[in-house]
C-alpha cells in the first residue's frame, strides 16, 4: 500500500513572487493570482506547512498540509515583491542517484483557490476513500498514481464514467468494496484492483498486467467493450449546443446540438455502411477544421472503421506519403478553403491525391467555401457530393438509427504520423479506449472541466490537438471550431470569439502569443473575456516572458497552463493543473500516471538540469502498434533503442526539483518541430533535392535562448551551378506547394560539404549541436569529418 510521510528538513522552493505591471484597466479581483491579499494567503498557508514540518520533527503527529484562509484581493492592486517557501513536490524514489541543482527560483504567477474543490481534489478523496489512504495534495496523488498505476486508471475510469456495454461501472460497488482494508486482508496489502477476474460479476479480467514493461506495450482493461463516438455523445441534455463552428471573414457561426450531432452522425455512418465500409476499414478526411470533419470522424468511429486525417494545407506528396501506407477505403475533402482572406482551390490537388490512392472505393466531396455548381467532379473518378453521399444512407423518409459497435477498448481508432525524418512518416496506431481515458483524465482531472465549458482550440485536422479537442464532448462541453486564419481580418480575431460565445478554455500554440506580444496587443484593454478561465498553449516551449505577457495584458486571474505530449501519445505527459500554483516559465507538473522523468546520457535521473524526457511506466495512450510494422521493430527503435525497457520521447526537459515544474529545452533528436508542426526532414529532402541545380542538402533546427525553434536548410550546389536568389524562391515556393507553408525552412543557406557517417547516413544531430556552438568530440564515425566545422560561426545565424 502507498503510504504518505511528511519530508521533515525540506523547507521547499523559494519563490520570487516580484512586482507586475499591468495593464491600464489595472488588476481585476480574482480567486487565483498571487498577489494582493491573496499573497498573504499564500505565506500564511507556507508558513503553516513550515509548522507542520517542524510539529514532525518533534514527535507531532500531524500531516504536511497546510489550511490557509482564502481572502480577495480588491480592484488595482498589484503583486509585491516577496519571499516565500512552501514544500518540495514529491519526486522520483531513484532521486537522490542523480544530481540536483541547491536551489532554483521560480516566480509564481496564479495560484489555485483555497476551497480544494476541484474535481483533482474530489478524485483524491474518492482515492483515499477506495483504498483506506490519507494523500493529502497533489504531490502525493502523483506519486501513487505512477506506483500504483493499475488501480489509479481504474479509478480514472470509474470517476470519469467511461461508458461501456462491458464497463467498470458494472463492478464498481465490488470493486469499492474489495480495495478496503478488512480484518481478513493483510493490512498493507488490501486486494488490487489490477486484477479482477476473481471478483464476481467482474467485466474485464485485468486493467493491466503490471509485469509487463512499457516497452511490451501491454493491452489496458482485457475483457471491456465501449465505443469512443458513443461516449462522446452521451450528453444527457441534447439540445446543449456541442459545436460552435467559425469561418475567416464571416460573421456567421453555425450551432449543433448534441442531438443534431447525433443525428447527423448517424447519416454519415449509414451511408458509410450501404457503401460497404466496416470495422477495420481506413476512413480518412482531407479537411478543415469544421463540422463536417467531426461528423465523419465519429461516424468512422461508431463503425469501428479506423480515422486519419490532414489538412489542406498539405501538398499532394505531404498528404500522399502519409495516407499511401494505411490504403484508405474512403477519403472525404473539400473544393477549396479560404485561408489569410483567399479563397485556395482544392480540386487539383484532390485529383492527385486520388491517383495515388488505388484502394479508395468513394471520394465524397464537400462544397465548402465554393457552391457545388462552381465544383466540377467530372475528373475525380469514383467522387460524389456529400448530399448525395448522405441520401444514400436514408431509408425512404427515415432518418437512420445511430448504432455503436462494442468493441475492445484496445481496437484502433485514429492513425497519427510521425514527422517522417528517416523516410516516409511513421504510422501510429492509436486505440479508443486509450485515447478516450487519457483524454478524460487530462480534461477533467487536469482542466476541470464540466459541462458548462466552452473550449476552443485554435489547431487543424493534422494536429493531434484537433483530436484532443474534440474529446472533450464526452465531458459534455460545447466545442468551438474556427477554420482560417488567426490574424484575419484581425489579430483579435479569436479574441472576439471569446466575448461573442463565452468561451471558458482556450487554448493555442505558444508563437501566437509571441506574435501579439510583438504587436504590443492588449486584449485586457479591448475585450472583456469576462468568462475565460484557462487559457493553455503548446507546439512550443511557452516564453518565460509570455507567462508575464499573458498575465499582464491578457487577464490576471486565469489558469495559464503551457501543455506538453505529443503525437506519439495523443496527449500530454505534462500540462496544466487546477491544484497547484503557475510559475514563471514552467509547465505547472507531470500529469496523473505518467511517470515521467529526465535522464542523463547515463540512464540516471537528472533534476534541476537537462536531461531525456523519458517515461518509465506503461500508459495506456502509447500506440498499440506501427501501421505496416508486423515484427514491431520500427516502434521499438522509435521509442526504446536509447534506453532498453525506457520510452525515450526526443526532447529535452528540465524538472525543477523544487517546484515539479518543467522546463521544455527542444528536440532531442533530428526532428524538426517549428511552431509545434512536427515533421521530418527527408520531407524537405523529396522537394529539393528534385532541383537540378542542387548535389546535396541538410536540414536541421536551431534553437534559441527561449527554447523557440527555427528550421535552416543548407545546398550543395552542383558544380556548375551557383546559388542564386531566384533559386531560393523556387524551393520556398516548391515546399509550400508539395508540403504546406509551415514546411518552408527559415532560412537557405549554401554550404560546400555535408557531414555523413561511414554508414552513408547524414548526421544532422551533430550539425545541430555545431550550429549550437557545442564541440562534437566523437567523429570517428564520419567519412568526412572536416565538413562539420564549415558549420561553426556562421554569421547568418547569429541573433536569433
Amino acid at each position: 500500500m502507498f503510504s504518505t510521510r511528511c519530508r521533515g528538513g525540506e523547507l521547499g522552493a523559494l519563490y520570487i513572487v516580484g512586482r507586475t505591471d499591468t495593464c491600464e484597466r489595472g488588476w481585476r479581483p480574482n480567486g487565483g493570482s498571487v498577489g494582493g491579499s491573496n499573497l498573504a494567503q499564500f505565506n500564511a498557508r507556507a508558513e503553516e506547512e513550515r509548522r507542520h514540518l517542524r510539529m514532525n520533527r518533534s514527535g507531532g503527529r500531524r500531516r504536511c498540509r497546510g489550511r490557509g484562509q482564502r481572502q480577495r484581493g480588491g480592484q488595482g492592486q498589484r503583486q509585491r515583491t516577496t519571499t516565500a517557501r512552501v514544500p518540495l513536490p514529491a519526486m522520483s524514489k531513484d532521486m537522490d542517484h542523480g544530481k540536483s541543482e541547491e536551489i532554483m527560483e521560480a516566480k509564481v504567477l496564479w495560484y489555485p483557490d483555497s476551497k480544494k474543490n476541484t474535481q483533482m481534489d474530489r478524485f483524491r478523496a474518492q482515492v483515499n476513500r477506495d483504498f483506506g489512504l490519507n494523500l493529502g495534495n497533489y504531490n502525493e496523488l502523483y506519486q501513487w498514481s505512477v506506483e500504483s498505476y493499475a488501480e489509479f486508471w481504474a479509478e480514472v475510469w470509474r470517476f470519469c464514467g467511461v461508458l461501456g456495454s462491458r464497463a467498470y461501472e458494472e463492478v464498481t460497488s465490488l470493486c469499492a468494496r474489495s480495495v478496503r482494508v478488512r480484518p481478513s486482508c493483510p493490512a498493507d496489502k488490501p486486494p488490487c484492483v489490477s486484477d479482477l477476474s476473481r471478483l464476481p460479476g467482474s467485466s474485464f479480467t485485468q486493467v493491466v498486467d503490471t509485469s509487463k514493461r512499457i516497452s511490451d506495450v501491454p493491452e489496458w482493461f482485457k475483457g471491456s467493450r465501449l465505443n469512443y463516438a458513443e461516449n462522446l455523445l452521451k450528453h444527457k441534455d441534447p439540445d446543449k449546443v456541442a459545436l460552435y463552428a467559425a469561418k475567416e471573414n464571416t460573421e456567421e457561426i453555425t450551432k449543433v446540438t448534441f442531438r443534431e450531432l447525433s443525428r447527423e452522425v448517424a447519416l454519415f455512418a449509414a451511408a458509410m455502411r450501404k457503401m460497404g465500409v466496416r470495422t477495420g476499414d481506413r476512413v480518412v478526411g482531407y479537411l478543415p477544421n469544421g463540422v463536417y470533419a467531426v461528423e465523419a470522424m465519429l461516424a468512422a468511429a461508431s463503425i469501428g472503421a479506423i480515422w486519419s486525417s490532414t489538412s489542406p494545407d498539405f501538398g499532394v506528396n505531404g498528404v500522399l506519403d502519409r495516407f499511401s501506407q494505411i490504403q484508405p477505403k474512403l477519403i472525404f475533402s473539400v473544393a477549396a478553403v479560404v485561408y489569410n482572406g483567399k479563397q485556395h482551390d482544392h480540386m487539383e490537388k484532390l485529383q492527385s491525391v486520388v491517383k495515388g490512392l488505388p484502394d479508395l472505393r468513394k471520394v465524397v466531396v464537400i462544397p465548402y467555401a465554393r457552391s457545388r455548381e462552381e465544383t466540377d467532379l467530372s475528373r475525380i473518378p469514383n467522387s460524389v457530393f456529400l448530399e448525395d453521399f448522405l441520401a444514400t444512407g436514408k431509408e425512404g423518409d427515415q432518418d437512420p438509427q445511430l448504432e455503436f459497435e462494442q468493441l475492445p477498448f484496445s481496437h484502433p481508432l485514429f492513425i497519427m504520423y510521425s514527422s517522417g525524418t528517416t523516410g516516409a512518416p511513421k504510422c501510429m496506431v492509436h486505440s479508443a479506449g486509450g485515447t478516450l481515458i487519457q483524454h478524460l483524465k487530462e480534461h477533467v482531472l487536469h482542466g476541470n472541466m464540466t459541462s458548462s465549458d466552452i473550449i476552443i482550440y485554435y489547431t487543424t485536422t493534422g494536429w493531434m490537438m484537433w483530436n484532443w479537442l474534440i474529446s472533450s464532448l464526452a465531458v459534455g462541453a460545447s466545442v468551438v471550431l474556427y477554420d482560417g486564419s488567426p490574424l484575419v481580418p484581425t489579430p483579435n480575431v479569436l479574441w472576439d470569439l471569446v466575448d461573442r460565445l463565452g468561451i471558458t478554455i482556450f487554448g493555442t500554440g505558444a508563437k501566437w502569443l509571441s506574435v501579439l506580444e510583438e504587436r504590443n496587443l492588449k486584449p485586457v484593454e479591448t475585450h472583456n473575456l469576462q468568462s475565460l478561465h484557462t487559457i493553455l498553449s503548446t507546439g512550443s516551449p511557452l516564453k518565460a516572458q509570455s507567462y508575464e505577457y499573458v498575465y499582464r495584458c491578457i487577464k490576471n486571474n486565469v489558469l495559464l497552463g503551457s501543455i506538453s505530449g505529443g503525437t506519439d501519445i495523443i496527449s500530454c505527459f505534462m500540462g496544466q493543473n487546477t491544484t497547484v500554483p503557475v510559475h514563471r516559465g514552467e509547465i505547472q507538473s507531470r500529469n496523473l500516471g505518467m511517470a515521467v522523468e529526465a535522464w542523463n546520457h547515463e540512464g540516471k535521473p537528472v533534476w534541476g538540469e537537462s536531461g531525456e524526457l523519458v517515461c518509465l511506466k506503461p500508459i495506456p495512450c502509447q500506440p498499440t502498434q506501427f501501421w505496416n510494422d508486423e515484427n514491431g521493430s520500427k516502434y521499438q527503435k522509435a521509442y526504446f533503442s536509447t534506453f532498453p525497457g525506457v520510452w525515450a520521447h526526443g526532447d529535452y526537459c528540465k524538472i525543477n526539483p523544487k517546484t515539479g515544474g518543467i522546463v521544455m529545452l527542444g528536440r532531442s533528436d533530428g526532428t524538426l518541430n517549428p511552431n509545434g508542426v512536427r515533421f521530418g526532414s527527408s520531407e524537405i529532402y523529396n522537394i529539393v533535392e528534385a532541383f537540378e541545380e542542387v548535389s546535396d542538402s541538410v536540414c536541421v533546427p536551431q534553437y534559441n535562448k527561449d527554447g523557440e525553434e527555427r528550421v535552416i536548410l543548407f545546398l550543395k550546389m552542383v558544380p556548375t551551378k551557383s546559388f542564386e536568389p531566384e533559386l531560393v524562391q523556387r524551393i520556398r515556393t516548391a515546399v509550400r506547394t508539395g508540403l504546406s507553408a509551415r514546411h518552408v525552412p527559415a532560412l537557405i543557406l549554401e554550404t560546400q560539404d555535408i557531414p555523413y557517417t561511414i554508414s552513408g547516413k547524414k548526421v544532422e544531430v551533430a550539425i545541430k549541436h555545431v550550429i549550437a556552438g557545442k564541440e562534437v568530440t566523437q567523429r570517428g564515425a564520419f567519412s568526412n569529418p572536416e565538413a562539420l566545422d564549415l558549420y561553426k560561426n556562421l554569421p547568418e545565424l547569429q541573433g536569433f
